[in-house]
Formats: structure tokens, sequence, C-alpha cells
């Protein structure tokens, strides 16, 4: 399984999940266009933010240096592009425009969770292993 998939499968699964929570609590309270504006707000959710893991994790792999910087401006983007989405579309008729506001922030933040979480779950080495050495350290401190 790639590595992107590996991913962003942890993170996408707990906000879909919460998506649909957000489409029938929106379908009951809101109706149809209640549902429609929950599975937009869904599916902004899940493509803004796939795409910024993809390109952080492109950004890691090729220029490391840049990584950290890179991920507090595209975060700092997405919610931006999020707000911008949500002032675009608070008077549209072709859905529930709270339903749609509400379901994008609470997609969000199940999604930064679960990134936590992942994150946290994840075996990261903190020092790469010099295999292509294969010889052992030597003992350069004082033998007592």
């Amino acid at each position: 399984m790639p590595s992107t998939v590996r991913t962003l499968l942890p993170v996408a699964l707990p906000t879909a999940a919460a998506g649909a929570v957000a489409v029938a609590v929106s379908a009951v309270v809101a109706g149809g266009k209640g549902a429609i504006g929950a599975v937009v707000g869904t599916l902004v959710v899940i493509l803004f933010m796939g795409i910024g893991l993809f390109v952080l994790e492109r950004t890691a792999k090729s220029l490391p240096h840049l990584f950290q910087a890179m991920g507090l401006m595209l975060y700092t983007a997405q919610l931006l592009l999020l707000f911008i989405f949500v002032a675009v579309f608070k008077n549209t008729t072709l859905f529930n425009p709270r339903a749609f506001a509400i379901t994008l922030i609470v997609a969000t933040v199940v999604w930064v969770a679960a990134q936590i979480r992942a994150h946290m779950k994840a075996k990261i080495l903190y020092v790469e292993p010099d295999a292509s050495k294969g010889k052992k350290p030597e003992n350069t401190g004082p033998s007592t």
C-alpha cells in the first residue's frame, strides 16, 4: 500500500463517518437541502485536507528542510479557503448554508483530530539506521 494511502485512510475514514452522521442529522433538521449541504461540506473538507496532506507528504520527501514551514503555511491556507467557501456559499439556495457550515467545521475538527491520532500512533524513526556501513560502532569512551 503506498504511503500516501496509508496516511490518508486513517484520517479520511473518520471524517467520512462524521460526515455521514452530519448528513443524517442535517436531513432530519433541515430536510433534503440540509443533507445536500452536509454532503458538500464533507466532500470539501476531505478534498481540501486530502490534497494538503498529499502536498505536505511530497514536500517532506523532496524538501525536508521546508516541512515545518510548509505545514504551517498549508494549514493556514486551508483554513482561509474553508472560510472563503463559507462566505461564497452563505446565501446559496442550492443547499442549506447552515448545515454546510456546521458540517465543514465538524469535519475539519474530526480531520485534524484523526491526523493527530494517526501521527501519535505512527512508528516514526528519529534516526535513520545506516545499513550501508555494516559496522558496529566503536567504543570511544574510557574502559573501566
